[in-house]
């Protein structure tokens, strides 16, 4: 009785074992299962991962951008506080009265006139920008020569000299008796005008070729007032210096104006900008692969341009006579077409195409093993 009874347990084990197997959970697949999964960990407060051995990367770089921003933001506001754009579009004079302006003394007067050119040539013009020499605003720039000396000697005999020689004084002369010596102290009147014409707002001295010789109002010698007897070429050689200076701020009231007339299309631009950023991170969300390959072979093919037509330009400037020239010889120039005129410059835009080109591919070079 007792083998028959587990015999019929047994069976009854059989069978349940066969009734579990065939809903699914039998022993087998749950071993098998338990090798994948692994053992189940009890629950424990103290565990923090992973998390334990990060760590802040390029701490350093942070700081130094944070810093910039800083610095940007206090440059933005200084300039703001104490910056006039009215700067670029008007000339100012000794005193930083601006020439031309609405609602000012000076609203008839638009022309700067500097009271001795000549000392425009000293090396401290390119470094303050400014000539060292009193400026006035005046309503018309000089159309004759004559020095104090010659206006103050016919005084008595004809007003005129003096009534002419006035507008270009500070204050106007009622009688000459201050010696040269003492205007040139005082600094009220220049010692000699010559005949000018407005450029840029300002009085230059009229140049003029005669017979091939350079002139100024048909005069290649002339007296400055201070006993002194000048040259064209050295007026000249003065009014380039100050050419130098109007170019550098030339530069930056285009940059302004450039701003003040296009700012709404910046706007559009950034704001393009941002929705064709989205896309980009939609379409690298949904076609990475397909994206990152466009973009290698773009790096390719940019690179493979550049190089060509910077060998193109360097073979067309083999025959042009100062195309030789490097940018040292060249010095600082306010017009960037002059450095494309050197073969130099291409040189070094297709070996710096080449290096960039060659750290971006090698910076995806992983994801390209991918």
């Amino acid at each position: 009785m007792t083998d028959q009874g587990e015999e019929s347990n047994s069976s009854d084990d059989e069978n349940s074992t066969k009734s579990s197997t065939e809903e699914g959970s039998s022993p087998a697949s749950e071993e098998e299962w338990a090798k994948l999964t692994g053992d189940s960990r009890a629950f424990d407060p103290g565990f923090k991962g992973p998390v334990v051995n990060r760590s802040c990367t390029d701490v350093l770089c942070c700081i130094v951008f944070i810093l910039f921003i800083i610095a940007y933001i206090i440059l933005g506001l200084i300039a703001w506080v104490h910056g006039d754009p009215r700067r670029v579009a008007y000339p100012t004079d000794s005193k930083g009265h601006f020439c031309g302006q609405k609602g000012t003394p000076n609203e008839n007067k638009s022309i700067l006139f500097y009271f001795n050119l000549f000392s425009c040539t000293s090396p401290s013009v390119l470094i303050s920008l400014q000539c060292p020499t009193t400026q006035i605003c005046v309503s018309k720039c000089p159309e004759k020569f004559l020095t104090y000396m010659e206006m103050q000697f016919p005084y008595s005999k004809d007003r005129r000299y003096l009534k002419y020689y006035s507008q270009f004084c500070k204050s106007p002369i009622v009688h000459p008796a201050k010696s040269l010596s003492q205007i040139v102290m005082d600094d009220d009147c220049p010692t000699a005008i010559f005949p000018s014409k407005p450029f840029l707002q300002r009085c230059f001295p009229d140049f003029s070729t005669k017979n091939g010789t350079l002139t100024v109002g048909n005069r290649t010698m002339f007296e400055d007032g201070n006993g002194r007897t000048r040259n064209a070429m050295e007026l000249r050689a003065a009014a380039k210096n100050i050419n130098k200076v109007l170019d550098a701020k030339t530069i930056g009231m285009k940059v302004f104006e450039d701003y003040a007339t296009t700012w709404y299309w910046i706007l559009m631009g950034l704001l393009i900008a941002m929705l064709l950023s989205w896309l980009f991170l939609l379409l690298l969300r949904f076609t990475a692969g397909f994206l990152f390959w466009v973009f290698v072979l773009g790096v390719i093919g940019i690179i493979g341009y550049g190089i060509w037509h910077c060998y193109h330009e360097y073979r067309n400037l083999q025959e042009q006579p100062n195309a030789h020239l490097s940018v040292y010889d060249l010095g600082i120039q306010t017009d960037i077409k002059m450095y494309f005129q050197l073969r130099q410059t291409w040189l070094a835009f297709s070996e710096w195409i080449l290096k960039t080109g060659f750290v971006k591919l090698v910076t995806m070079r992983k994801h390209i093993s991918v």
